[in-house]
């Protein structure tokens, strides 16, 4: 708001004081409806009323307002101050319309008149209030109303520049919201000349104007590369004193060369030759200034020399055909990777990532490897850490690969959990990538399962069993590496998957050594049968029965597990058909046949690695640019990973035959090599692929709630994120200058696992290191909480996982406590954190067509069974509110309601003693921005709680 002088509007200053010494809210209240009893009575009985008390009082509500109460009066005297001739009168106008009239008022027609007069007036500051006024509210409305005439006022001759400069500003603001309203034609060359315009300021405003309209239509524009490269030569050539209204710390006008620098990266480079040498003089003369001594050792003389370098090298890596330039900016950046500032250091990197895909400057990135390793030993920001491995991983090929893959593998047992599965994802296509032998991809790979094991993507450890099937001279050496890896006592559950894949493949070429004999692979392989997910164990039977037939002598062994109650009465559907099926087969099969149902793995069709693309999916950062750069960069090298290995996408929903499926990773229908079961038994490619079924990954809960650190912790700031858990999985619990705690559960049924992570960000340990969980008392008998033990010291820049695993017993309310104590420098550390666990974290999805729904649903008509809730919401996107409601847990049912704004959603929550049947509405109000949530479940109580969890997400 305008200030406040002390001769003016003095019954303003008065009013702001009052507000501001008020004890209490009721007494804000109380004093605001008092002023607008005043001010509405001065409106209906003072009609003597001149422009200073309008304008006060207009001032007053507009304080009001912005104290987030609603106005309904003042619209009209507003408006009346729009035809004072008085600037401070017409300025508070105009802005009570820009913040207060809706589009739709009846008052709009009158606004639009007055800003037309004020746009013809000869008095520019009338002008210019106008075009911000317009710009302001950026409406449809107002681009059909201004559309012709703001075009004719940016490029006439009597137009004054203050004026042209706000005309391009507001122009821009309408054609974002209605690209239709600049002409084309003459209009075109007429606005890219603003280019050439005598005053900066007109020409910094056309360039973001121009800027917008190439995006939209690059070919209609592009005469505006000459310009762009001309005003670019002569700003870059000036003296500081040269261009001195508009050269910021001894830089000349750097807020225009960087956009111009930017337009320019919207067209390839200039196909006229001169024009072309000018843009490179103008790039080297940029470079050369970063050479230079700086001309002042204040941070703002820096920062405005670096945007213009940083976005000079842009151009640079964008034209990709300058090798000289890409060098020096190669050499520039260098010298940044080890500068005090981090913001440098984190640019330098990022932008190096984009120069190591050109063919030019490649090499020269690689110079930088020892510096940007040492990054990834030393530096203290995760962000920066990060963009080390982007860059590590940007820069490898053939000549480094083994040693950059070492150092990512080392720095992945001490990495933040938060980057962990992107720098796997990196390290798998990086060792199939450049794999010279074989059998250092496969080390590879099981380094990855035991030090990560946790982040290994079902895409990766498929990927590492594609590779071993098709290539036969590394088949024996696989078996072997992973026989001795599933000795280690603690062992992931990703590492029984890969060992029983290729012990039930390949075990009979090892099994000629007494050490791991077929009735010790058999043993070690169960020992972990217990341990291990259902999906997993229906995995291991499928090993089991390619044992049977690799290795008749353990047969009766075998069947003895196949018999068990544990398997032919598991609660697990899978567990059971195949326990009941493989045993049936074991027993009626003569050896010719189980050899036939269970002959080799034919190799997998040749298709690209699904794995690069997982990563640009997880990473979110690979532009079109940046996809056409690695495209080039392949090209050269002549690899591909189609090129190097096949591969076989996995088929949703498909059915296999047995005799595929027996064989650990069913085979897709394209795979024409299977051979046809004589069982007829069909089951589903999930099966292996997923482990027995896909695990319903259900919406992690979190209630807002309150962590807080005591009084001795030695840290000013902390972030607590229990709330974002209701829909999510993992995250970052708690991160403090000390500590970070981060969360990543899986829940199937009633069970659930939750792994919390403990980093220590110093360079100090944390000592007596401990943490528990515990329940209010009036739930306790409701969830089952079991907390394995953490380590009791945290090493520094070290990071300890502790493992929760849950068991709901019934309906429960609230979230467990998670208390961490330790001691950071001899002084006692306590947090007081709330573990996300809540109901919903058992949903199980359940999918009903609209008849079932609604028959459910009126059937759920108690007044205990149903809760509503209405709220206002922050997010009205349709595309955010399916993401929380499938976060939730529940089966998102398209087109069931009868009106296509409402969503609905059915599911059934998982507890020992009972399931109980939910169903959910959500009826948005977009107009209003409300909400109305409706639960109805089978149980009293649950949909009360359900609907305090959820109501909280919007």
């Amino acid at each position: 708001m305008p200030a406040v002088r002390g001769d003016g509007m003095r019954g303003l200053a008065v009013f702001i004081s009052d507000i501001r010494n008020c004890k209490s809210k009721e007494a804000e209240v109380k004093r605001i409806n008092k002023e607008l009893a005043n001010i509405r009575s001065k409106f209906k009985g003072d009609k003597t009323l001149d422009g200073y008390q309008k304008k006060k009082y207009v001032c007053k509500l507009l304080f009001i307002f912005l104290l987030g109460h609603d106005i309904d009066f003042g619209h009209m005297e507003a408006v009346n101050l729009l035809s004072s001739n008085k600037y401070t009168e017409k300025q508070i106008g105009y802005l009570f319309i820009s913040v207060l009239v809706n589009t739709n008022s009846d008052l709009i027609k009158l606004i639009v008149q007055s800003i037309k007069n004020d746009l013809s007036s000869r008095n520019p500051v009338h002008v210019n209030l106008a075009l911000q006024c317009i710009a302001n509210i950026g409406s449809k409305e107002m681009a059909d109303a201004f559309g012709t005439d703001i075009p004719k006022l940016l490029v006439s001759g009597e137009t004054m520049d203050v004026v042209k400069q706000s005309a391009a500003l507001c122009l821009l603001r309408l054609f974002r919201t209605t690209t239709e309203i600049i002409p084309g034609g003459e209009w075109t060359s007429r606005i890219i000349h603003l280019l050439n315009d005598q005053h900066m300021g007109v020409v910094t405003a056309a360039s973001s104007l121009i800027e917008a309209l190439v995006k939209k239509n690059p070919d209609e524009y592009k005469g505006c590369v000459s310009l762009a490269v001309s005003r670019l030569s002569r700003i870059v050539t000036a003296s500081y004193t040269d261009l001195q209204d508009y050269t910021y710390y001894f830089v000349p006008a750097p807020w225009l060369s960087v956009k111009l620098l930017r337009l320019l990266q919207h067209y390839p480079p200039p196909e006229d030759p001169g024009v072309r040498g000018r843009l490179n003089e103008c790039l080297d003369t940029i470079l050369n200034k970063a050479q230079e001594p700086p001309k002042s050792k204040k941070v703002q003389h820096s920062n405005a020399k670096n945007a213009v370098l940083f976005e000079a090298i842009s151009i640079i890596i964008h034209s990709d055909s300058e090798p000289n330039l890409l060098v020096r900016g190669c050499n520039q950046l260098g010298q940044f990777l080890s500068h005090r500032e981090t913001n440098l250091r984190y640019l330098a990197l990022e932008t190096m990532c984009l120069l190591a895909t050109s063919e030019f400057s490649h090499e020269a990135v690689k110079k930088h490897q020892e510096t940007v390793i040492n990054a990834l030993k030393t530096e203290r920001d995760v962000s920066v850490r990060q963009r080390a491995v982007d860059l590590l991983y940007a820069m490898c090929d053939r000549t480094n690969a083994e040693e950059i893959v070492q150092e990512m593998l080392n720095y992945l047992e001490s990495a933040d959990y938060s980057i962990r599965e992107e720098m796997v994802l990196k390290v798998a296509i990086l060792a199939e990538k450049y794999a010279q032998d074989y059998t250092w991809y496969v080390d590879v790979i099981l380094n990855l399962i035991r030090i990560a094991g946790d982040y290994v993507s079902e895409e990766v450890w498929y990927r590492v069993i594609q590779i071993v099937v098709n290539r036969e001279d590394v088949q024996g050496y696989a078996a072997k590496t992973v026989f001795e890896a599933l000795q280690a006592p603690a062992c992931h559950e990703n590492m029984v998957k890969v060992g029983g894949y290729i012990l039930g493949e390949f075990g009979n070429l090892i099994a000629g050594d007494s050490r791991s004999s077929p009735s010790i692979q058999f043993q070690l392989l169960h020992s972990k049968y217990h341990l291990c997910s259902p999906g997993t164990r229906a995995l291991l039977l499928t090993t089991y029965i390619k044992f049977i037939n690799l290795f008749p002598e353990i047969k009766g062994q075998i069947q003895e597990i196949l018999k068990a109650d544990s398997n032919l009465r598991s609660s697990d559907a899978e567990l059971q058909q195949r326990a009941s099926e493989y045993l049936h087969l074991s027993v009626v099969t003569s050896a010719d046949v189980l050899a036939t149902v269970l002959e080799e793995m034919p190799p997998f069709t040749e298709k690209e690695s699904s794995i690069l693309a997982v990563l640009k999916k997880k990473s979110g950062r690979m532009s079109a640019q940046e996809a056409q750069k690695e495209a080039r960069q392949q090209s050269k090298e002549g690899v591909s990973a189609s090129a190097t290995l096949n591969n076989t996408e996995k088929t949703p929903n498909a059915k296999v035959n047995v005799s595929a499926d027996l064989l650990g990773l069913s085979t897709p229908p394209s795979n024409q090599n299977n051979t046809q079961s004589n069982t007829g038994v069909l089951v589903d490619v999930l099966g292996d692929l997923y482990g027995g079924g896909t695990a319903t990954q259900n919406g992690t809960s979190g209630i807002t709630t309150t962590n807080s650190l005591s009084s001795n912790s030695l840290t000013s700031s902390a972030t607590n994120n229990i709330k974002k858990f209701v829909c999510k999985n993992n995250g970052v619990l708690f991160e403090n200058d000390i500590i970070q705690i981060g969360i990543k559960s899986e829940y199937r049924q009633n069970l659930g696992r939750i792994g919390v992570f403990y980093g220590n960000k110093t360079s100090m340990p944390l000592q007596a290191f401990s943490s528990s969980v515990s329940m209010d008392f009036q739930q306790q008998s409701k969830v089952i909480i079991q907390v394995k033990p953490v380590e009791s010291t945290i090493d520094a820049g070290a990071q300890v996982q502790q493992m929760v695993n849950v068991e709901c017993i019934d309906d429960f309310e609230g979230l467990p406590d998670l208390i961490v104590n330790f001691t950071y420098g001899n002084v006692p550390q306590r947090l007081s954190l709330q573990l996300p666990l809540s109901i919903n974290k058992f949903f199980e999805p359940t999918d009903m067509n609209g008849e079932s729904f609604f028959a459910r649903w009126k059937n759920l008509s108690g007044p205990q069974q149903e809760c509503q809730r209405i709220f206002k919401g922050s997010t009205m996107e349709s595309a955010n509110i399916k993401t929380k409601l499938i976060g939730f847990g529940m089966q998102l049912l398209e087109g069931i309601d009868p009106n296509p704004e409402n969503f609905v959603c059915a599911g059934i929550l998982h507890t020992k003693t009972q399931q109980i049947g939910c169903l959910l509405r959500l009826e948005p109000n977009r107009q209003a921005q409300m909400f109305r949530l409706t639960i109805r479940a089978s149980r009293d109580t649950t949909s009360k709680n359900l609907c305090n969890i959820l109501s909280e997400q919007f």
